[in-house]
């Protein structure tokens, strides 16, 4: 049986009234970074040891970074991270 008070409404709609809309759009965000700095690790054949070594920290701190469910990385860490890469962080609010 179809639950109809989300009929017509969208599922940003639902995740807010479920108070989960916020931990999503983090989750989410977090994927998208881990895999483009994983990706560009890969571009430049960088290995987790390596790259931590550049970043001047610990494989345990890199492995945080890339974890994409573990979205409690500071941003100074993800902007050390894609300078390294060659890249910069573009953050904008919609």
């Amino acid at each position: 049986m179809i639950n109809e008070q989300y009929l017509g409404s969208n599922f940003d709609d639902f995740l807010a009234e479920e108070g989960l809309l916020e931990e999503v759009e983090a989750t989410a965000i977090k994927k998208v970074i881990a895999y483009q700095i994983e990706q560009e690790m890969h571009k430049k054949g960088l290995t987790k040891t390596e790259m931590a070594k550049k970043m001047n920290t610990s494989r345990s701190s890199l492995d945080r970074l890339l974890d994409p469910d573990n979205v409690s990385v500071n941003l100074h860490t993800i902007i050390k991270a894609t300078s390294i890469l060659g890249k910069k962080v573009k953050i904008e609010l919609i």
